[in-house]
């Protein structure tokens, strides 16, 4: 006799949804999230979607319509909590659209806890679209299977991100003139931290020291070479993940 087929199946396509959600629930989605699951994905009556709510964690749904405009779903097994987040925030300068694209892509794959663009005088952008740069997050939590998704914050000021900094927050400053080897610094610290990565050009002189003059700050160094804005930031948000995050607990 063939077994019976794991349920939900890992194929099973997965979507970030309002909550919180519970066994049982019956679920109407409508718009882009309908689209893509009955137009895109094809599902019909009977099929499995994995739902989150960066809430309560993950459930299994079961496709009970599908029609052009929407898709019914029902709850029926709660598969995962959502996860422990590291308390590791990562405070980016704007770049580039595509290339903070890619970063806001790239740190939610790697599981920060809070994304904070900061606007710089040598930022090239900005402004933010958070309507956009919310859904580049979630799709890259579901492509990741993560049960959590950042906390996305608005653009602001580096000059007021340093003024209202909390007090028990070290902030590692990416100081391209210098400073202390990041896997150290990071190994060596235990709480609340992040990380602050500049823009093309880097920090001017003004700036480069107002943020080494902040009690939270330290200056670290990502080694002998002159990184991308982006390069820099994902290749830090990996070490630190390595070191302090949860990728040694796995």
């Amino acid at each position: 006799m063939p077994a019976t087929p794991a349920w939900p199946p890992r194929s099973a396509p997965r979507l970030f949804v309002p909550g919180p959600l519970a066994e049982g629930q019956e679920l109407r989605l409508d718009g882009n999230p309908a689209n893509y699951l009955a137009r895109v994905m094809r599902v019909g009556p009977g099929d499995a979607v994995i739902l989150c709510d960066d809430v309560t964690g993950e459930w299994a749904a079961e496709v009970l319509d599908a029609g052009k405009r929407h898709v019914t779903l029902a709850l029926r097994d709660k598969l995962r909590d959502r996860e422990a987040v590291p308390d590791f925030w990562l405070c980016a300068a704007l770049l580039k659209k595509p290339n903070f694209d890619l970063v806001m892509e790239k740190a939610t794959e790697l599981g920060v806890a809070r994304i904070q663009p900061v606007l710089t005088r040598r930022c090239v952008a900005d402004k933010l679209n958070s309507e956009r740069a919310q859904t580049i997050v979630s799709e890259a939590a579901e492509q990741c299977a993560r049960t959590a998704l950042p906390e996305l914050a608005g653009p602001v000021k580096l000059d007021a991100l340093l003024a209202d900094w909390p007090e028990d927050r070290a902030l590692f400053f990416a100081d391209e003139q210098g400073g202390e080897p990041a896997a150290a610094q990071f190994a060596a610290h235990d709480g609340p931290a992040a990380l602050l990565v500049g823009p093309e050009g880097g920090f001017d002189d003004a700036e480069r020291a107002a943020i080494r003059a902040h009690p939270a700050a330290r200056a670290i160094t990502l080694g002998p070479r002159i990184l991308r804005g982006e390069t820099a930031t994902i290749a830090a948000c990996a070490v630190w993940m390595a070191t302090r995050g949860d990728w040694s607990t796995v």
